[in-house]
Protein backbone atom coordinates (compact mmCIF):
# COMPACT_ATOMS: atom_id res chain seq x y z
CA UNK A 1 0.00 0.00 0.00
CA UNK A 2 1.04 3.64 -0.33
CA UNK A 3 0.99 5.46 2.13
CA UNK A 4 0.93 9.85 2.22
CA UNK A 5 4.13 10.54 4.27
CA UNK A 6 3.67 14.38 4.60
CA UNK A 7 1.89 16.91 2.92
CA UNK A 8 2.53 20.64 2.40
CA UNK A 9 0.39 22.96 -0.04
CA UNK A 10 -0.26 27.03 -0.90
CA UNK A 11 -3.18 28.06 -1.76
CA UNK A 12 -6.09 30.85 -1.94
CA UNK A 13 -7.64 29.01 0.86
CA UNK A 14 -4.26 28.78 2.91
CA UNK A 15 -0.93 29.81 2.59
CA UNK A 16 0.45 25.90 4.52
CA UNK A 17 -1.58 23.09 5.45
CA UNK A 18 -2.19 24.55 8.81
CA UNK A 19 -3.70 27.24 7.71
CA UNK A 20 -6.10 25.74 5.31
CA UNK A 21 -7.24 23.35 7.91
CA UNK A 22 -8.02 26.14 10.03
CA UNK A 23 -10.00 27.94 7.23
CA UNK A 24 -11.97 24.54 6.24
CA UNK A 25 -12.66 24.60 10.33
CA UNK A 26 -14.17 27.69 10.26
CA UNK A 27 -15.92 27.11 7.42
CA UNK A 28 -14.27 30.28 5.49
CA UNK A 29 -14.96 31.33 2.19
CA UNK A 30 -12.11 33.27 0.88
CA UNK A 31 -13.37 37.13 -0.96
CA UNK A 32 -12.23 36.77 -4.29
CA UNK A 33 -9.61 39.31 -5.37
CA UNK A 34 -10.17 41.46 -8.69
CA UNK A 35 -7.92 42.02 -10.81
CA UNK A 36 -7.49 43.99 -14.42
CA UNK A 37 -3.68 43.17 -15.35
CA UNK A 38 -4.28 40.01 -16.86
CA UNK A 39 -7.06 40.15 -19.47
CA UNK A 40 -6.40 42.25 -23.30
CA UNK A 41 -9.75 43.99 -22.58
CA UNK A 42 -8.79 45.21 -18.86
CA UNK A 43 -11.32 44.36 -17.53
CA UNK A 44 -11.06 43.41 -13.78
CA UNK A 45 -11.70 39.27 -13.05
CA UNK A 46 -11.95 37.13 -9.83
CA UNK A 47 -8.87 35.36 -9.06
CA UNK A 48 -7.83 33.39 -6.58
CA UNK A 49 -4.03 34.83 -5.68
CA UNK A 50 -1.97 33.69 -3.09
CA UNK A 51 -0.79 36.84 -0.98
CA UNK A 52 1.59 35.19 1.21
CA UNK A 53 5.36 36.09 0.68
CA UNK A 54 6.99 33.49 -1.10
CA UNK A 55 10.89 31.86 -0.50
CA UNK A 56 13.19 32.81 -3.14
CA UNK A 57 14.93 30.53 -5.50
CA UNK A 58 18.93 30.23 -3.78
CA UNK A 59 21.09 32.30 -6.41
CA UNK A 60 22.98 28.94 -7.27
CA UNK A 61 19.34 27.35 -9.13
CA UNK A 62 18.80 31.43 -10.59
CA UNK A 63 18.05 29.22 -13.89
CA UNK A 64 14.61 28.02 -11.74
CA UNK A 65 13.95 31.31 -10.26
CA UNK A 66 9.88 31.31 -11.63
CA UNK A 67 7.05 31.68 -9.70
CA UNK A 68 5.74 28.52 -10.34
CA UNK A 69 8.81 27.22 -8.62
CA UNK A 70 8.34 29.77 -5.85
CA UNK A 71 5.34 28.15 -4.95
CA UNK A 72 6.19 24.58 -5.14
CA UNK A 73 9.38 25.59 -2.79
CA UNK A 74 6.79 27.18 -0.31
CA UNK A 75 5.11 23.78 -0.24
CA UNK A 76 8.51 21.72 0.47
CA UNK A 77 9.72 23.66 2.72
CA UNK A 78 6.80 22.61 5.05
CA UNK A 79 7.51 18.83 4.34
CA UNK A 80 11.05 19.53 4.02
CA UNK A 81 12.07 17.59 7.57
CA UNK A 82 10.12 14.69 6.10
CA UNK A 83 11.64 14.87 2.60
CA UNK A 84 15.10 15.18 4.18
CA UNK A 85 14.47 11.98 6.14
CA UNK A 86 13.45 9.79 3.25
CA UNK A 87 16.48 10.46 1.32
CA UNK A 88 18.78 9.71 4.31
CA UNK A 89 16.68 6.09 4.62
CA UNK A 90 16.08 5.62 1.14
CA UNK A 91 19.38 7.20 -0.41
CA UNK A 92 18.94 10.27 -3.26
CA UNK A 93 19.11 7.52 -6.20
CA UNK A 94 15.81 6.27 -4.72
CA UNK A 95 13.91 9.00 -4.10
CA UNK A 96 11.66 10.27 -7.62
CA UNK A 97 9.97 13.28 -8.18
CA UNK A 98 6.87 13.94 -10.31
CA UNK A 99 4.62 16.37 -10.67
CA UNK A 100 1.93 17.89 -12.74
CA UNK A 101 1.35 21.85 -13.68
CA UNK A 102 -0.18 22.86 -17.21
CA UNK A 103 1.49 26.15 -16.79
CA UNK A 104 5.12 26.13 -15.17
CA UNK A 105 6.62 29.26 -15.55
CA UNK A 106 4.63 30.94 -18.46
CA UNK A 107 3.57 34.04 -16.05
CA UNK A 108 7.47 34.83 -15.92
CA UNK A 109 7.95 34.25 -19.63
CA UNK A 110 4.69 36.95 -20.23
CA UNK A 111 6.68 39.37 -18.29
CA UNK A 112 9.82 38.58 -19.73
CA UNK A 113 8.51 39.42 -23.55
CA UNK A 114 6.69 42.86 -22.06
CA UNK A 115 9.74 43.92 -20.80
CA UNK A 116 11.75 43.04 -24.13
CA UNK A 117 9.17 44.64 -26.33
CA UNK A 118 9.78 48.19 -23.87
CA UNK A 119 13.34 47.36 -23.67
CA UNK A 120 14.44 45.47 -26.86
CA UNK A 121 16.46 42.97 -24.53
CA UNK A 122 15.41 40.23 -22.51
CA UNK A 123 15.64 41.00 -18.47
CA UNK A 124 19.00 39.25 -16.99
CA UNK A 125 16.49 37.26 -14.29
CA UNK A 126 14.56 35.32 -17.42
CA UNK A 127 15.60 31.56 -18.84
CA UNK A 128 13.71 29.99 -21.25
CA UNK A 129 13.74 26.79 -19.27
CA UNK A 130 11.58 28.69 -16.73
CA UNK A 131 8.49 27.67 -19.25
CA UNK A 132 9.27 24.36 -20.02
CA UNK A 133 6.92 21.82 -18.33
CA UNK A 134 9.76 19.96 -16.77
CA UNK A 135 11.03 22.83 -14.79
CA UNK A 136 9.70 22.55 -11.64
CA UNK A 137 10.79 18.68 -11.64
CA UNK A 138 14.13 19.55 -12.33
CA UNK A 139 14.27 22.70 -9.81
CA UNK A 140 13.17 20.23 -7.07
CA UNK A 141 15.40 17.42 -7.90
CA UNK A 142 18.50 19.68 -8.16
CA UNK A 143 17.74 21.48 -4.93
CA UNK A 144 16.92 18.68 -2.83
CA UNK A 145 19.87 16.43 -4.61
CA UNK A 146 17.87 13.63 -5.57
CA UNK A 147 18.43 11.21 -8.66
CA UNK A 148 16.04 8.79 -9.48
CA UNK A 149 13.47 9.38 -12.11
CA UNK A 150 11.97 13.34 -12.53
CA UNK A 151 9.70 14.43 -14.51
CA UNK A 152 6.43 16.49 -15.20
CA UNK A 153 2.74 15.73 -17.23
CA UNK A 154 0.62 18.06 -18.29
CA UNK A 155 -2.19 16.97 -19.13
CA UNK A 156 -4.88 19.96 -17.87
CA UNK A 157 -6.39 19.60 -14.97
CA UNK A 158 -5.65 16.54 -14.18
CA UNK A 159 -2.10 16.94 -14.13
CA UNK A 160 -1.41 16.69 -10.99
CA UNK A 161 -3.24 13.82 -10.29
CA UNK A 162 -2.10 11.72 -13.01
CA UNK A 163 1.26 12.66 -11.36
CA UNK A 164 0.48 11.02 -8.19
CA UNK A 165 -0.80 7.97 -10.34
CA UNK A 166 2.27 7.81 -11.76
CA UNK A 167 4.53 8.32 -8.85
CA UNK A 168 2.43 5.51 -7.00
CA UNK A 169 3.26 3.36 -9.88
CA UNK A 170 6.62 4.03 -9.72
CA UNK A 171 6.84 2.91 -6.03
CA UNK A 172 5.26 -0.27 -6.41
CA UNK A 173 6.99 -1.42 -9.18
CA UNK A 174 10.05 -1.00 -7.40
CA UNK A 175 11.39 1.58 -9.73
CA UNK A 176 11.70 4.55 -6.97
CA UNK A 177 10.86 4.00 -2.93
CA UNK A 178 9.23 7.48 -2.11
CA UNK A 179 8.68 10.15 -4.62
CA UNK A 180 7.93 13.82 -4.11
CA UNK A 181 4.90 14.06 -6.10
CA UNK A 182 1.63 17.00 -6.55
CA UNK A 183 1.67 19.72 -8.49
CA UNK A 184 2.20 23.87 -9.18
CA UNK A 185 0.24 25.83 -11.48
CA UNK A 186 0.85 30.16 -11.30
CA UNK A 187 -1.97 32.59 -12.46
CA UNK A 188 -0.96 33.91 -16.04
CA UNK A 189 -2.33 35.99 -18.65
CA UNK A 190 -2.27 33.27 -20.96
CA UNK A 191 -4.67 30.74 -19.25
CA UNK A 192 -7.23 33.76 -18.14
CA UNK A 193 -7.45 34.98 -21.76
CA UNK A 194 -7.49 31.48 -22.83
CA UNK A 195 -10.68 30.43 -21.04
CA UNK A 196 -11.98 33.95 -21.40
CA UNK A 197 -11.80 33.20 -25.35
CA UNK A 198 -13.99 30.35 -24.38
CA UNK A 199 -16.85 31.49 -22.66
CA UNK A 200 -15.90 30.02 -19.82
CA UNK A 201 -14.66 32.15 -17.15
CA UNK A 202 -16.68 33.66 -14.59
CA UNK A 203 -16.97 37.67 -14.44
CA UNK A 204 -18.18 37.14 -10.70
CA UNK A 205 -16.80 34.50 -9.14
CA UNK A 206 -17.48 30.66 -9.38
CA UNK A 207 -20.47 28.98 -8.49
CA UNK A 208 -20.50 25.31 -8.57
CA UNK A 209 -23.84 23.54 -9.38
CA UNK A 210 -26.10 26.92 -9.28
CA UNK A 211 -28.79 27.90 -11.31
CA UNK A 212 -26.58 31.03 -12.84
CA UNK A 213 -23.26 29.38 -12.75
CA UNK A 214 -21.48 30.82 -15.43
CA UNK A 215 -17.78 29.73 -15.42
CA UNK A 216 -14.61 28.92 -13.72
CA UNK A 217 -12.66 31.39 -11.48
CA UNK A 218 -8.97 30.61 -11.96
CA UNK A 219 -6.50 30.23 -8.61
CA UNK A 220 -3.07 28.93 -8.05
CA UNK A 221 -1.59 26.70 -5.93
CA UNK A 222 1.30 24.49 -5.04
CA UNK A 223 0.75 20.83 -3.19
CA UNK A 224 3.81 18.39 -2.86
CA UNK A 225 2.89 15.19 -1.05
CA UNK A 226 6.06 12.70 0.21
CA UNK A 227 4.73 9.02 -0.82
CA UNK A 228 6.31 5.50 -0.19
CA UNK A 229 5.62 2.46 1.37
CA UNK A 230 5.82 3.73 5.13
CA UNK A 231 3.04 3.67 6.90
CA UNK A 232 1.11 6.58 7.68
CA UNK A 233 -2.45 7.80 8.64
CA UNK A 234 -3.48 8.03 5.15
CA UNK A 235 -3.20 5.91 2.14
CA UNK A 236 -3.69 5.35 -1.51
CA UNK A 237 -6.70 3.10 -1.74
CA UNK A 238 -8.21 3.14 -5.65
CA UNK A 239 -6.95 4.31 -9.04
CA UNK A 240 -9.50 5.38 -11.62
CA UNK A 241 -8.76 6.56 -14.71
CA UNK A 242 -10.02 6.87 -18.35
CA UNK A 243 -9.94 8.96 -21.48
CA UNK A 244 -12.99 9.07 -23.42
CA UNK A 245 -11.40 11.78 -26.03
CA UNK A 246 -15.06 13.32 -26.85
CA UNK A 247 -14.26 16.62 -27.47
CA UNK A 248 -11.21 19.04 -27.71
CA UNK A 249 -12.40 21.04 -24.56
CA UNK A 250 -15.91 20.19 -23.82
CA UNK A 251 -16.44 17.00 -21.75
CA UNK A 252 -18.83 14.15 -23.01
CA UNK A 253 -22.49 15.00 -22.16
CA UNK A 254 -23.78 12.48 -20.35
CA UNK A 255 -20.36 11.44 -18.32
CA UNK A 256 -19.72 8.07 -19.83
CA UNK A 257 -16.03 8.68 -19.20
CA UNK A 258 -16.09 10.47 -15.79
CA UNK A 259 -18.46 7.47 -14.46
CA UNK A 260 -15.93 4.51 -15.91
CA UNK A 261 -13.10 6.76 -13.79
CA UNK A 262 -14.80 6.70 -10.91
CA UNK A 263 -16.15 3.10 -10.62
CA UNK A 264 -12.66 1.72 -11.32
CA UNK A 265 -11.51 3.98 -8.32
CA UNK A 266 -13.84 1.98 -6.38
CA UNK A 267 -13.01 -1.46 -7.68
CA UNK A 268 -9.49 -0.99 -6.96
CA UNK A 269 -10.00 0.47 -3.30
CA UNK A 270 -12.43 -3.01 -3.33
CA UNK A 271 -15.32 -0.57 -1.66
CA UNK A 272 -18.60 -0.02 -2.70
CA UNK A 273 -19.85 3.37 -3.46
CA UNK A 274 -21.83 4.14 0.16
CA UNK A 275 -18.30 3.17 1.65
CA UNK A 276 -17.36 6.37 0.43
CA UNK A 277 -18.44 9.15 3.21
CA UNK A 278 -17.27 12.49 0.77
CA UNK A 279 -16.48 12.78 -2.76
CA UNK A 280 -14.73 15.74 -3.95
CA UNK A 281 -16.10 17.00 -7.06
CA UNK A 282 -14.25 18.25 -10.23
CA UNK A 283 -17.14 20.80 -9.79
CA UNK A 284 -15.89 23.95 -12.27
CA UNK A 285 -18.88 25.97 -12.00
CA UNK A 286 -18.99 26.01 -15.87
CA UNK A 287 -22.47 24.84 -17.05
CA UNK A 288 -21.51 21.48 -18.96
CA UNK A 289 -18.87 20.15 -16.23
CA UNK A 290 -21.62 20.13 -13.75
CA UNK A 291 -24.23 18.56 -15.98
CA UNK A 292 -22.03 15.94 -17.23
CA UNK A 293 -20.51 15.15 -13.45
CA UNK A 294 -24.06 15.11 -12.00
CA UNK A 295 -25.05 12.29 -14.15
CA UNK A 296 -22.16 10.72 -13.79
CA UNK A 297 -22.08 10.91 -9.74
CA UNK A 298 -25.98 10.09 -9.68
CA UNK A 299 -25.50 7.12 -11.68
CA UNK A 300 -23.06 5.51 -9.50
CA UNK A 301 -23.58 7.08 -5.92
CA UNK A 302 -27.33 8.34 -6.25
CA UNK A 303 -27.97 11.15 -4.06
CA UNK A 304 -26.60 9.74 -0.67
CA UNK A 305 -22.88 9.77 -0.53
CA UNK A 306 -21.82 13.49 0.38
CA UNK A 307 -20.26 15.58 -2.33
CA UNK A 308 -19.07 19.03 -2.90
CA UNK A 309 -16.92 20.89 -5.05
CA UNK A 310 -14.52 23.14 -3.41
CA UNK A 311 -13.11 25.62 -6.24
CA UNK A 312 -15.33 28.06 -4.86
CA UNK A 313 -12.92 28.39 -1.78
CA UNK A 314 -9.71 27.80 -3.64
CA UNK A 315 -10.24 28.56 -7.49
CA UNK A 316 -9.99 26.37 -10.16
CA UNK A 317 -6.06 25.61 -9.88
CA UNK A 318 -5.99 24.05 -13.24
CA UNK A 319 -2.98 21.66 -13.67
CA UNK A 320 -2.15 21.94 -9.68
CA UNK A 321 -6.09 21.37 -8.79
CA UNK A 322 -5.97 17.26 -8.69
CA UNK A 323 -3.64 17.35 -5.97
CA UNK A 324 -5.09 19.92 -3.91
CA UNK A 325 -8.10 18.78 -3.60
CA UNK A 326 -7.05 15.33 -2.59
CA UNK A 327 -4.83 17.60 0.03
CA UNK A 328 -8.27 18.15 1.21
CA UNK A 329 -9.60 14.60 1.30
CA UNK A 330 -6.31 13.67 3.00
CA UNK A 331 -6.83 16.68 5.78
CA UNK A 332 -10.52 15.26 6.17
CA UNK A 333 -9.38 12.07 6.98
CA UNK A 334 -6.80 12.67 9.03
CA UNK A 335 -8.85 15.61 11.44
CA UNK A 336 -12.15 14.52 12.44
CA UNK A 337 -12.61 18.09 13.97
CA UNK A 338 -13.24 19.38 9.69
CA UNK A 339 -16.39 19.82 8.48
CA UNK A 340 -17.39 18.35 5.29
CA UNK A 341 -16.69 21.76 2.71
CA UNK A 342 -20.37 23.16 2.14
CA UNK A 343 -21.43 23.83 -1.72
CA UNK A 344 -22.40 27.50 -1.02
CA UNK A 345 -26.20 28.45 -2.79
CA UNK A 346 -27.71 31.98 -2.36
CA UNK A 347 -30.56 33.90 -3.62
CA UNK A 348 -28.35 35.14 -6.41
CA UNK A 349 -27.21 31.79 -7.34
CA UNK A 350 -29.22 29.01 -5.90
CA UNK A 351 -29.17 25.46 -6.48
CA UNK A 352 -29.95 24.22 -10.15
CA UNK A 353 -32.57 21.95 -9.35
CA UNK A 354 -32.47 20.42 -13.09
CA UNK A 355 -29.42 18.64 -12.54
CA UNK A 356 -29.32 14.84 -11.59
CA UNK A 357 -29.83 14.53 -7.91
CA UNK A 358 -26.67 13.70 -5.81
CA UNK A 359 -25.98 14.59 -2.17
CA UNK A 360 -24.52 17.74 -2.22
CA UNK A 361 -23.33 19.23 1.09
CA UNK A 362 -25.21 22.19 1.98
CA UNK A 363 -25.28 22.16 5.88
CA UNK A 364 -22.76 23.09 7.80
CA UNK A 365 -20.98 20.79 10.55
CA UNK A 366 -21.34 17.72 8.58
CA UNK A 367 -19.04 15.46 9.24
CA UNK A 368 -17.04 12.62 7.62
CA UNK A 369 -19.06 9.32 8.35
CA UNK A 370 -16.59 6.82 7.10
CA UNK A 371 -12.90 6.32 6.69
CA UNK A 372 -12.93 6.82 2.62
CA UNK A 373 -12.91 9.49 0.21
CA UNK A 374 -12.98 10.09 -3.31
CA UNK A 375 -11.61 13.05 -5.48
CA UNK A 376 -12.75 14.09 -9.39
CA UNK A 377 -10.27 15.43 -12.10
CA UNK A 378 -11.88 16.33 -15.39
CA UNK A 379 -9.53 17.25 -17.57
CA UNK A 380 -9.59 18.62 -21.56
CA UNK A 381 -9.82 15.69 -24.17
CA UNK A 382 -11.85 13.59 -22.13
CA UNK A 383 -8.93 12.68 -19.68
CA UNK A 384 -10.19 11.76 -16.56
CA UNK A 385 -9.48 10.34 -13.21
CA UNK A 386 -10.71 9.33 -10.26
CA UNK A 387 -8.29 8.61 -6.52
CA UNK A 388 -9.51 6.79 -3.45
CA UNK A 389 -7.83 7.73 -0.21
CA UNK A 390 -8.52 6.37 3.02
CA UNK A 391 -7.65 5.86 6.70
CA UNK A 392 -4.71 3.44 7.01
Amino acid sequence: MIFFNAIGQVSALGENTAALRGNLRSGLVPPWEMDDTFLVDHRAVPVGAIKAPLPAIPPRHREHGSRNNRLALAALEQIREEVEDAIRRFGAKRIGVIMGTSTSGISDGESALAHFQRHGEWPEIFFYRQQEFGDTSDFLSKFLGVEGVSYTISTACSSSARAIISAARLIRAGVIDAAITGGADSLCRMTLNGFNSLEALSMTGCAPFSKNRDGITIGESAVLFLLSKSPASVALRGIGESSDGYHMSAPHPDGIGAEKAIRQALREANVEPSGIGYLNLHGTGTPLNDKMESKAVSRVFGSETPCSSTKHLTGHTLGACGALELAICCALLDDASLSLPSQVFTRENPLDETLAPIGLVTKPNQKLETGLALSNSFAFGGNNVSLCVGRA
